[in-house]
């Protein structure tokens, strides 16, 4: 007699080979311009006139006490204005379900809501070497950000961030492996709205607070056969704040599983948390990792269509 256990793992071994063989059944032996990438930003920029459309989906799970789940939507249109300069255009969204979870300043108290409008996005690309033609690909890659909710609490808080970067790519045996590199700098400066009916002792300030943020990335894809690919991802963050000094640091690794066919692509990235660093909140037992501001875990999926 089965297991229930054996059976699971039959039923997602099924459901696997079942989704493999869709996707196979609409592919094509041609590559769309798609991002192999999770995290790390590829350098190449969208040929002049072409347009896409990216759908993403970031599950932030897990603080080590209570409960937290948060879900992060973005919904991306980008252009190609010549062959070396694109623009996108970004609307955000978020939902969250926390419970059990009380930090001074962070994590005022219990939060569920559904997926709901959170902020705009808008970010451009430059690119003075191609990876196609160049030895190197170079990109520098400028963003900025409104938020109207706080990601780690879910209250009303509203963010301004502005994002440079650095963009390297390099493709190895005959494009098969795809090796990338990003280095860049945030700053934000973001104010929480009041909340009504916290404890006395309760710490949640409304000045405003300025940040800086160091970005390093690095990634990996090989394509090991027609439209699949694998890889790997690292991403590491420091964040400075003006009264504090260096409040955090993380390392998130993680595999990643891309798909492209001819017009449309998916990226499906697993980024735990190996390493954190700064203040543990009161009571945290796996001090090993930053669980103020940062998860766990990260599941992230995009899916691209190109125009």
């Amino acid at each position: 007699m089965n297991s229930p256990l054996r059976v699971r793992l039959r039923s997602i071994a099924m459901s696997a080979l079942l989704g493999a063989a869709v996707m196979g059944a609409f592919a094509t032996t041609g590559r769309a311009d798609e991002d192999v990438f999770g995290y790390v930003k590829s350098a190449e920029p969208l040929p002049k006139g072409a347009v896409e459309v990216t759908q993403w989906f970031t599950r932030r799970a897990d603080k080590g006490t209570g409960h937290y789940s948060a879900l992060d939507s973005k919904t991306e249109l980008e252009y190609g204005f010549t062959d070396k300069f694109s623009g996108e255009i970004a609307l955000l969204g978020q939902s969250i379900d926390t419970s059990g979870i009380m930090i001074d300043a962070y994590v005022p108290g219990d939060k569920k809501y559904g997926m709901k409008f959170s902020g705009i996005e808008g970010s451009v690309k430059y690119n003075f070497l191609s990876a196609a033609k160049d030895p190197v690909g170079l990109s520098t890659y400028f963003a900025m950000q409104f938020l109207t909710l706080d990601p780690t609490s879910g209250q009303d808080k509203d963010t301004w961030s502005s994002e440079v970067k650095l963009l390297l790519q390099k493709f190895f045996f005959d494009d098969q492996l795809i090796v990338a590199f990003n280095a860049g700098i945030e700053s934000t400066i973001a104010k929480r709205k009041p909340i009504d009916g916290l404890p006395p002792d309760f710490e949640w300030p409304t000045d405003p607070e300025v940040e800086i943020e160091f970005i390093g990335a690095l990634g990996a894809s090989y394509r090991f056969a027609p439209n699949w690919s694998v890889g790997a991802e690292l991403l590491y963050e420091e964040e400075h704040e003006t009264a504090v000094g260096q409040e955090r640091w993380t390392i998130q690794a993680g595999p990643n599983v891309h798909f492209a066919a001819r017009q449309w692509w998916a990226t499906f990235t697993w980024l735990p948390q190996i390493k954190g660093g700064g203040s543990p909140y009161p009571g945290q037992t796996d001090t090993d990792l930053h669980l103020i501001e940062k998860t766990k875990e990260e599941l992230r999926l995009k899916i691209g269509y190109n125009f």
